[in-house]
């Protein structure tokens, strides 16, 4: 288990320098759909993610793989809560190969990583409780769909009710 960097600081003064991941299900029909979400501390951003039928090592692995492909993490800080994904040895030997450094909400308190639940709680009452999917395909675009919409067009308070993306262009420029 990785200390708790993140220390409940949500709050960062450059884009990819403290991130949040954790997955969430979602049903589809008769069965259940695992996300796995990796979120920006600077402006809110989803910088990635990845959906599967299954909810295990790969999910996250490969969410990670989908951020990492163009950009360079060293002595980025990734925070999870101690899920059996998070807290494996193959995901922290990827994430020292990447140069992340890990962080672990403490046991139990889903207030450690209040960002990315808030994230999850925003997806399914604005998209998938009114959309009710039905299949794996229907799920991904309708998460397609919505994190587009939030980090596209989503105005929040705390960006100076702008998006996230208008947020991270205006910061920069």
């Amino acid at each position: 288990v990785n200390a708790n960097r993140l220390d409940r600081q949500f709050q960062a003064d450059s884009p990819l320098s403290k991130l949040v991941t954790d997955i969430t299900y979602i049903r589809a029909g008769e069965r259940f759909v695992y996300l796995s979400v990796i979120q920006d501390l600077f402006n809110n951003e989803i910088v990635a993610w990845r959906l599967s039928e299954r909810n295990d090592l790969a999910l996250v692995s490969e969410t990670l793989d989908v951020l990492s492909k163009n950009v360079n993490m060293e002595g980025v800080i990734l925070h999870s809560d101690q899920g059996f994904q998070y807290t494996s040895k193959p995901f922290n030997r990827k994430l020292k190969r990447l140069g992340m450094l890990g962080s672990h909400s403490r046991r139990g308190n889903c207030l450690d990583n209040a960002c990315i639940e808030s994230f999850f709680s925003h997806l399914k009452t604005e998209k998938i409780y009114l959309t009710k999917p039905g299949t794996l395909a229907e799920v991904e675009q309708h998460v397609r769909e919505y994190i587009s919409f939030y980090n596209e067009n989503r105005f929040q308070k705390k960006l100076n009710n702008r998006s996230p993306i208008e947020y991270r262009e205006t910061v920069a420029a």
